[in-house]
């Protein structure tokens, strides 16, 4: 058996481990087209700020390791070029020496990856103007930092573009983040990205929200940044963080079958439609796990399982690749944002029946210190509960509870199954009632009845004819602080003495802070004849949906 892996990194080195694991007397090569063949992509921004402090950590493993662990045949400076299916061989250029030549195979595994997208912007080749892709990136951007960059212009607020604008602002460099879209973290539901558009503001970035460059020049001090508004940023050095594409000319130019976005298509077993040629990593199109629909995620945990399950499937080993449900994390300064299955945009984009509670828990019990809070949204089927997506947004245990989910979404599970969750606990770690479980209860509550609620944008957009009356069962302090316009205020402790107070031609929304003490005041209300429901999420969630630090980035 001659196996040729075409890309190194997570996918291909994966797979190349992975097979000699299997096969001791295969001849496997691996080319890989720049001189590292494994490499951390994801703690590239930490060393531009010098929270890895060593080059040499990123290297995941080097040619030599390789070469004397695994007995690979292991080309960097490599450069595939095309494939000849028909005679089972690849075209080699060699781009130290410029020198062509010819490798046979038996099996083929493809992981290209996928390359940062560069729009076609005026100047955008001026020196200064980078995307993060490699080590060769990560060096030519640190240089230009320790030269003595004072102003950066991070184009693009994905999970990569916000990572960098952390690592600037820990440089000392006035940072600002151009986004087209009306959000940070596009992939997010917008509301649950309001604290961290907060959380960047406090540190002083510049948010433009709404807004795209249109050209790029030279300036007196450096580049300016010209954006469609008009608006000019000077600047020093220009990220382009806008997205990434896959590299799939070689399996264009070979016949192989393409998605409408790009992706190389495989089956199940990650082959591609040439059975004796398989693909993994960021440049194929993967099942949705969720909806089961054809979708593309360049995330490094599915590489590496790809990597895995394509060279079993070579050396005769059956195994299928389930698909990707775009379980993710990034953590911005003080605060984490997570999620896991399809988001409310996914579902609404292809008309798929849900619900959605929200739970602002803390991450272990309030009496023991250090509690953080955080934001749980949970997606979930209508009719059977089944879990469809989870975001969660705040400080310490914003992961757990979305591996938890992972977990469930991947096992088929319900709410009703959060509620039964058996969870470790101790005061430091957790609390009796998790905040997996607390997301079950609310969700199956509203399921069986029980807990009757109204979504808060719902509520805000609709005709004012339509608008229920606003119950705010707080206290008056808190109300004092902050409430939802034209609501009246009667702490739930009150209720039941004032019940002449409210209308019984209307629907009640009965809300709190965070949805406790409205649901209880729900339960007040509807045993006492009145039509109400419970605002989901409380004054709180109402709060995400009227981010009002948000518009003084605009």
């Amino acid at each position: 058996m001659k196996l040729i892996i075409v890309g190194g990194v997570a996918g291909g080195a994966s797979a190349a481990a992975r097979a000699r694991r299997l096969s001791e007397d295969a001849h496997i090569v691996l080319f890989e087209r720049g001189p590292d063949v494994s490499f951390a992509n994801c703690g590239l921004p930490y060393y531009i700020g010098g929270e890895i402090v060593e080059r040499k950590k990123l290297l995941v493993t080097t040619p030599e390791m390789l070469r004397s662990r695994f007995r690979l045949d292991v080309r960097t400076r490599s450069s595939v070029e095309a494939i000849d299916r028909t005679a089972k061989m690849v075209r080699v250029r060699d781009l130290a020496s410029g020198r062509e030549y010819e490798e046979s195979y038996d099996k083929l595994i493809l992981a290209p990856g996928a390359a940062p997208l560069r729009p076609p912007i005026a100047a955008i080749d001026l020196p200064g103007v980078f995307t993060l892709r490699n080590l060769q990136d990560v060096d030519r951007i640190k240089e230009h930092v320790d030269s003595g960059v004072k102003q950066v212009v991070v184009v693009g607020a994905g999970f990569i573009g916000l990572e960098l604008v952390e690592n600037f602002v820990k440089r000392g460099i006035a940072t600002t983040v151009v986004e087209l879209q009306d959000q940070v973290l596009p992939p997010f539901d917008k509301e649950m990205t309001t604290p961290i558009v907060e959380t960047l503001l406090d540190k002083n970035v510049t948010v433009l929200l709404g807004q795209s460059a249109e050209g790029f020049e030279e300036g007196a001090d450096g580049l300016v940044v010209r954006l469609k508004s008009g608006q000019r940023l000077p600047a020093q050095l220009v990220i382009l963080g806008v997205g990434v594409r896959p590299e799939n000319k070689l399996a264009v130019d070979a016949g192989l079958q393409v998605g409408p976005r790009g992706g190389i298509r495989v089956n199940e077993r990650l082959q591609t439609s040439d059975p004796d040629i398989y693909a993994v990593g960021d440049a194929i199109e993967v099942k949705d796990v969720v909806s089961g629909d054809p979708t593309q995620v360049p995330l490094a945990g599915p590489a590496n399982r790809q990597g895995r399950i394509a060279a079993d499937n070579v050396f005769g080993r059956p195994a299928n690749y389930r698909g990707t449900q775009g379980t993710a994390i990034v953590g911005v300064f003080d605060r984490t944002a997570a999620m896991t299955g399809s988001s409310e945009k996914t579902l609404r984009r292809a008309n798929r029946p849900f619900r959605k509670i929200y739970v602002h828990p803390a991450h272990h019990a309030g009496y023991y210190p250090g509690a953080d809070s955080m934001t749980l949204k949970l997606l979930f089927d209508p009719t059977t509960g089944r879990v469809l997506g989870a975001q969660a947004v705040g400080g310490a245990g914003v992961d757990k509870r979305i591996d938890v989910l992972a977990v469930a979404i991947q096992a088929g599970m319900t709410v009703f199954d959060l509620e039964e969750m058996e969870l470790a606990y101790a005061p430091q770690f957790g609390s009796a009632k998790d905040p997996v479980n607390m997301a079950g209860f609310v969700a199956a509550g509203l399921l069986r009845g029980e807990h009757p609620q109204l979504d808060v944008d719902t509520c805000l957009a609709a005709p004012v004819a339509d608008q229920p009356f606003l119950l705010d069962v707080r206290t008056p302090q808190e109300f004092a602080s902050g409430h939802i316009p034209g609501a009246l205020n009667i702490p739930v402790d009150d209720l039941r003495s004032r019940l002449g107070k409210l209308p019984r031609n209307r629907k009640i929304a009965a809300y709190c802070q965070v949805g406790q003490r409205g649901y209880l005041a729900t339960r007040i209300l509807l045993q006492s004849g009145f039509s109400a429901a419970n605002l989901g999420g409380g004054y709180k969630t109402y709060k995400l949906f009227q981010p009002s630090a948000q518009s003084r980035s605009l």
